[in-house]
Formats: structure tokens, C-alpha cells, sequence
């Protein structure tokens, strides 16, 4: 359990440091961070995952970059249902998963999780 909250303030401190490097991703503040990284968790393993699932022929054939698609989908979608936390257009969307990815990467290794 205590993992999980550990994984979810880091998630949220990543939001933070994504919308200050990214233009076009925007947060209100950490308390809408926090509801931003649950609400992007949620919705990638449920709505993500079919994608993934439907549209892995097309992942494999394009070595991956629908892979990026679905998750700036998933990131706009988030956005969408989150009052606090915006992006802007699709260009944002998919190259803040990837900084967020990269992000979420170097803060858990960092974090030891």
C-alpha cells in the first residue's frame, strides 16, 4: 500500500515537472496533479489497454508509434475529465507521455521504487 501512494505522489510530482517543460500541458496545482496522475492511471489501464489490444497489428507494424498515439489519447482524455489540468492540442499530448514516461522513469529509479 505504501508503494502505491509512493508511485502516485511521483506520478504527480511528474505532471508538475512536464507541465513546466512542456508548453501546451498546463496544472492548476498539486492537489490537481495528484487527481491528474490517479485519473491517467485509471484511465490507461482500463481504455488504454483495450486500445492497445485492438490496435497491436498497427503497433508492430509502425514499431511503435501508434503505441505514443494511444498514450497522448489517454492523456488528453485524462485531461478532459480532470478540472485543473489541460492539454492543448495532440501534438502536446503525445510528447508529454513520452517526457512523462522518460519523467516517471528517472523519478521512481531515483526514488528506488
Amino acid at each position: 500500500m505504501r508503494r502505491w501512494i509512493l508511485h502516485w505522489l511521483l506520478s504527480g510530482v511528474s505532471l508538475i515537472i512536464v507541465a513546466n517543460i512542456l508548453p501546451g500541458i498546463e496544472v492548476d496545482g498539486f492537489g490537481a496533479a495528484l487527481l491528474a496522475a490517479f485519473v491517467i492511471g485509471l484511465v490507461s489501464a482500463t481504455v488504454g489497454f483495450l486500445l492497445k489490444i485492438i490496435f497491436l497489428p498497427f503497433i508492430l507494424l509502425t514499431l511503435g508509434v501508434v503505441y505514443f498515439l494511444i498514450n497522448g489519447l489517454m492523456l488528453k482524455l485524462a485531461s478532459e475529465i480532470v478540472p485543473g489540468f489541460r492539454v492543448v492540442g495532440c501534438l502536446p499530448a503525445v510528447l508529454g507521455s513520452i517526457l512523462l514516461t522518460i519523467v516517471d522513469y528517472l523519478l521512481f529509479r531515483l526514488a528506488g521504487v
